[in-house]
This record gives structure tokens, C-alpha cells and sequence, in this order.
């Protein structure tokens, strides 16, 4: 409804909305959408290095297609297609689907609720950011479609390299702004709000951990993009009005020297774009722990262990993020001083981690523990961000990121970071408040199918990627690292290491393709709870304790009907004395 009293048509109310809620939905399925596809380009990709030359089954014929014969000629992935596929699936999950997730959907629909805001500080400049974000994926999606198809070189898009491809890099940059766009202006907006419209009673050490981890994440975003926009436009300048910004002099290609003014560095681009991912790490993750810690606090009915001890790691984490970029270039020829400075401070920013991992799991202890399936997703997100954290240790030391650089070991510590860690948290959420948002109750049995099928798969697939990485296995390689077991190669002892390791493609490759298939059981549970589901009649139903649950199921216009006010701490559970073992913040 407007402030008017009139229904809103229906572009307005569902489409160009100003509603908090409906953009938040609008992120997440869009979200959800490039998440699932992301994920098709990785199984067409996984097919492709347990069985090189072979066409895709299903999605070989499609493929070929819909992008052409010449780039997948019988269904067989050619490795420039593999190139591509490989930059994009790491464009896609990051930029368009994890960040839309964890910051879009669940802080837009979340964090005014639980902080007792009518809405966001600038509706309209909401509207903005999620259509930018729109754009900017419609942008990415035509590339696929360009002659050359899409960008090739790398999710990192490194120059000279980057300067120089298809016509799909330069949709890339472009989408890219667009996407930069968007997460600055939601920062904007969050931080506004966060500090602006809480409820009457709610300080700053009354807000649930969930709004400090958007909070933080916020900083992030409005300090960590400006740099990488700055340098895509930049490399869009090298590629269309040939400027030399990245572009050294002396290229030769073909034979042939490369007729540019030079001058550029390619390590300029590598500064930029680092100063700006490592702390992207962090907007990944912190938004997770904050997920996850609603969760636990709610399903072991006690309260948040390290409730202070947790934000104030929050904050150290996100100063520290900015210091700490180089590690990703050790390879560089950085100078010793430079290198043993980033070494230091990569392993300060591991303690803030192991804090919060710590009270998390320490919040079990003793609790009354619900297994539920948000629950379960947010039990299995510790030892999977655990295994994630452990292994980069490692790579954060020049000695030994020296051997493990640019091997399937990189790819697995960072995806046990993003996979089986951020997006199940994302997953956790997504059944923890799918009652409020929807009104309906989702089906268990198909929940707890896909957590079992899921967390089972996401091992299988990325933990043999450390032991091809420690064998010294090359994570470029399209045929699967096929060029180890060639005669040559054998009858003279190379890589005898590797090739012992070469049979874990196919595993892995299969896991891939079993975790899709379980996916359907998410996609099915929410389409039929949303259609046939039980209603919810209780707008309490987890029995919770934060501002969100005071408000009608789904929760309409404005949210509450007066304005809420807080009276205690976020996770009053199990107090000594109370009736029930859970004391709303809205009850006085």
C-alpha cells in the first residue's frame, strides 16, 4: 500500500518496488538464479578434465547450440571454452550470486526488520542498486553470445592478457561496473540505516550479530570497490581508446610487436584488483558468520557465547583486510622486506577467524540443541570454514606459497571458503527465515535430504583438489592434467607424483554432477512449500528472540504496526526465573 491508502499497480509493487522486503526477494532469486547457472558452468567444466574430447552428456548438444559449433564442436569443450567457462563461473558465483545473497537479499529483508526500521534510509536509491545489479547481469549473461565469446582470461582478468581478448572482456568490464555500482550504493544505504533508524532501546550493543556483520561488510564495500571500478574503467579505456594503463611496452604477439604507447603496468591492475579481493573475502563471509550466529544462538537456547568478543573481531577483521592484499603476489619478484610485512599480517588476520569460529562452537556447549535444518547447515558451516581457514595458512607464506601457487590446492582452500562455508550459511538462512518471509513452513524431509546430499557431495569434490594441489597439479589445465601421463612425460620420471593423483578427476567430477541433481531438492522444497506448504501460524515459530519475529507473517507495508522498542540484549535465552526459555528484545 502507499502512503496514500491506494493499491499500488502491480510494476510498481513487485518490479521498480521501493519495499526493503521485495528487493530483498528480488536479489535472492536473482542471486539464486546466476548461483545455479555458475554452477552448470562448473559441471560442463569438471566433465570436461575427467574426460577430455568427450562430448557433455545432456548439455553437449545444447551447448553447441545455443554458443556455436566452432566453440563446441560436437559437444566436446574446447579449452578456449574451457578458459571462458572458468572466468565466468568465479565472476558469476562471487560478484552475482554470493554478494546478491548474503548482502542484497538477506541484509535488505533482514536488517531493517531486525533493527525495527519501516523500511531503508533511501528506498529509491535501493531500487537503484538492485537494478544496477540487474544490468550489470544481463550484461554478463549476452557476453556468452558475443563472436569470440565471453571473457576468457581469468575471473582476475589480469592484463596484458585482459587487454588484448575478445570482444566478451570488454562486456565483462562492463558489467562489471555496473555490478561495483550496485554494492556501493546498498553500502551506503545499509550503513545509513544501521546507524540512523533502530528503535527506540536498540544501542549499538543491543543489535543482533547478523546487523554487525552487514554493518562491517558495509565498510568494506564503500572502501574496497572504489579502487577495482576505477581500475576496470581504466582497463576499459586500454581496450577501446587504446590507452596504455596496464600495458607494458615491447609486446610482442605472433612474431609480431604489439603497436601501443606502452608504458603501463601490469602489476598496477594486480594492486588494484587485490586491494580490492581479499577484503571481498570477507564480504563473503562475515555476512555468513552473522547467519550462522542467529541460528545457533536460536537452536541451542542459550545465549551467544562472546556476543562483544564476536563484533569487535568483525571490526579487526575488516581494518585488517586491507593490509593484507600482496600475499596474492609473492610471485611478482616482491622484494623480501615487502613480502615477510604481508606474510605478518596474513597471519594476524587468521586470529580474528579462529575468535569467532571459537565462540560459535563454544555456543553449543551446554546447549538444549535443536536439529533442525537450518540448524544442521549451520553446524556443518564450522569445520567447513575451519578446513577452509587451515588451508590458507600455507599460501599466506611465501616459502610454501611458492610450490602450492597456481595449483588445484589454491582452488580448494578457496572454495571451502566460499562453497561448503559462505553458502551454507546461505542456505541455513534461507530456511531459517523462509517462515517469516513466506508464511509458509518448508517440507523437512526434502531439506534434510539436500543438507546430507549436499555436504557429502561439496567434500568429494573439493577436498582431493589439496591432494592434487600438493602433488604439484597445474589448476589451468582443461584436459584434467592429461600432458602429465603423455609417453614423453613418463618415460622420463616427470610428474610421477601427479600422475597418482590423476584418477581424482573423475570422482570429483561425478560429486559435481550428484550435487546438482540434489540441488533440485532445495528448488522443489521451496516451490512446493511456497505453493502447498503448511501456514505458518505463529509469526514466532522458531520461538526466537530479535525484531524480526514481532511482526506479522509475511510481514506487510511498513512492517510494524508501531513502532517497536527494545527492552534487553539480543539472545536472552533460557534465562533463570522466566516461564519460557526465550525472552523476546520486544517484550518488556
Amino acid at each position: 500500500m502507499s502512503d496514500h491508502g491506494h493499491e499500488l499497480p502491480f510494476w510498481q509493487k513487485y518490479i521498480f518496488s521501493t519495499d526493503h522486503k521485495v528487493i530483498g526477494i528480488q536479489y535472492g532469486v536473482t542471486g539464486l538464479f546466476w548461483m545455479f547457472f555458475g554452477f552448470c558452468l562448473m559441471m560442463a567444466m569438471r566433465w570436461s578434465l575427467a574426460y577430455p574430447d568427450t562430448p557433455i552428456p545432456m548439455f553437449g548438444s545444447i551447448l553447441s547450440f545455443f554458443l556455436g559449433e566452432e566453440a563446441f564442436p560436437g559437444g566436446v569443450m574446447l579449452p578456449e571454452m574451457y578458459n571462458a567457462f572458468g572466468a565466468m563461473h568465479g565472476t558469476i558465483m562471487v560478484f552475482m550470486g554470493v554478494v546478491p545473497m548474503a548482502v542484497g537479499a538477506f541484509g535488505n529483508y533482514v536488517m531493517p526488520l531486525q533493527i525495527g526500521a519501516p523500511d531503508m534510509a533511501f528506498p529509491k536509491l535501493n531500487m537503484f542498486s538492485y537494478w544496477s545489479l540487474f544490468i550489470g547481469t544481463v550484461i554478463m549473461g549476452v557476453s556468452f553470445f558475443v563472436p569470440g565469446g565471453a571473457a576468457n582470461s581469468g575471473w582476475t582478468s589480469y592484463p596484458p592478457l585482459a587487454n588484448i581478448a575478445t570482444t566478451g572482456q570488454t562486456y565483462w568490464l562492463v558489467g562489471m561496473v555496473f555490478l561495483i555500482t550496485s554494492s556501493l550504493l546498498g553500502s551506503v544505504n545499509f550503513i545509513v540505516t544501521a546507524i540512523n533508524l533502530r528503535a527506540e532501546g536498540l544501542s549499538f550493543f543491543r543489535m543482533p550479530i547478523f546487523v554487525w556483520a552487514q554493518l562491517t561488510t558495509s565498510f568494506l564495500l564503500l572502501l574496497a570497490f572504489p579502487p577495482l571500478e576505477s581500475a576496470g574503467i581504466m582497463q576499459l579505456m586500454d581496450r577501446v581508446f587504446e590507452t596504455s594503463f596496464f600495458m607494458p611496452s615491447g609486446l610482442v604477439i605472433s612474431g609480431e610487436p604489439l603497436d601501443i604507447s606502452g608504458g603501463g603496468s601490469p602489476l598496477l591492475w594486480q594492486h588494484l584488483f587485490w586491494f580490492l579481493a581479499h577484503p571481498e573475502v570477507y564480504v563473503l563471509i562475515l555476512p555468513a558468520m552473522g547467519i550462522i550466529a542467529e541460528i545457533i544462538a536460536n537452536n541451542t537456547r542459550k545465549p551467544l557465547y562472546g556476543y562483544k568478543t564476536i563484533i569487535y573481531s568483525f571490526i579487526f577483521l575488516g581494518f585488517m583486510s586491507f593490509v593484507v592484499w600482496a600475499h596474492h603476489m609473492y610471485m611478482t619478484g616482491m622484494g623480501t622486506t615487502i613480502s615477510s610485512f604481508f606474510q605478518v599480517t596474513t597471519m594476524i588476520i587468521s586470529v580474528p577467524s579462529v575468535i569467532i569460529l571459537t565462540c560459535l562452537l563454544l555456543s553449543l556447549w551446554g546447549g538444549s540443541i535443536r536439529f533442525n535444518v537450518p540448524m544442521l547447515f549451520a553446524i556443518a558451516f564450522l569445520p567447513m570454514f575451519a578446513i577452509g581457514g587451515l588451508t590458507g595458512l600455507p599460501l599466506g607464506l611465501s616459502s610454501s606459497d611458492i610450490h602450492l601457487h597456481d595449483t588445484l590446492y589454491v582452488i580448494g582452500h578457496f572454495h571451502y571458503v566460499v562453497a561448503p562455508g559462505t553458502i551454507f550459511a546461505l542456505f541455513a538462512g534461507v530456511y531459517y527465515w523462509f517462515p517469516k518471509v513466506t508464511g509458509r513452513h518448508f517440507n523437512d524431509l526434502l531439506g534434510k535430504l539436500h543438507f546430507w546430499g549436499t555436504i557429502i557431495c561439496m567434500n568429494l569434490i573439493f577436498f582431493p583438489m589439496f591432494i592434487q594441489g600438493l602433488a604439484g597439479m597445474n589448476r589451468r589445465m582443461s584436459d584434467g592434467g592429461n600432458y602429465y601421463a603423455e609417453p614423453e612425460i613418463v618415460s622420463e620420471g616427470f610428474y610421477s607424483h601427479v600422475q597418482e593423483v590423476l584418477h581424482w578427476n573423475a570422482v570429483m567430477s561425478y560429486a559435481a554432477w550428484a550435487m546438482g541433481i540434489f540441488q533440485f531438492f532445495f528448488f522443489a522444497n521451496m516451490i512446493h512449500s511456497l505453493l502447498k506448504g503448511k501456514k505458518v501460524t505463529d509469526d514466532n515459530p522458531w520461538q526466537a528472540t530479535t525484531l524480526e519475529w514481532a511482526t506479522p507473517t509475511p510481514p506487510p507495508h511498513g512492517n510494524f504496526a508501531s513502532p517497536p522498542t527494545v527492552y534487553r540484549d539480543a539472545y536472552e535465552y533460557s534465562v533463570p526465573g522466566d516461564e519460557k526459555d526465550f525472552t523476546p528484545q520486544f517484550v518488556k
